[in-house]
């Protein structure tokens, strides 16, 4: 388990309570936030994997920016 994989262990938990609670629509939520985090975390893992390998460090997220604000 890396530093940041908690965060989906305390999301697993947050849908549990939500739906255990009539709270539906944010157990659905919750079920996005959580694609949302593994997709971060797997990226993350993957650049440290490269860094390591000696191959160029991409900028960015390959979750396509997915929970950036973007301005015109």
């Amino acid at each position: 388990m890396t530093h940041n994989d908690w965060i989906l262990d305390v999301l697993a938990d947050l849908k549990s309570f939500a739906s255990a609670n009539g709270l539906g629509a944010l157990a659905e939520q919750l079920d996005d936030t959580t694609l949302i985090a593994a997709a971060e975390i797997s990226s993350q893992k993957e650049e440290a994997r490269s860094q390591l390998n000696g191959e160029p460090s991409q900028s960015g997220s390959s979750a396509g920016g997915i929970g950036r604000h973007q301005r015109a």
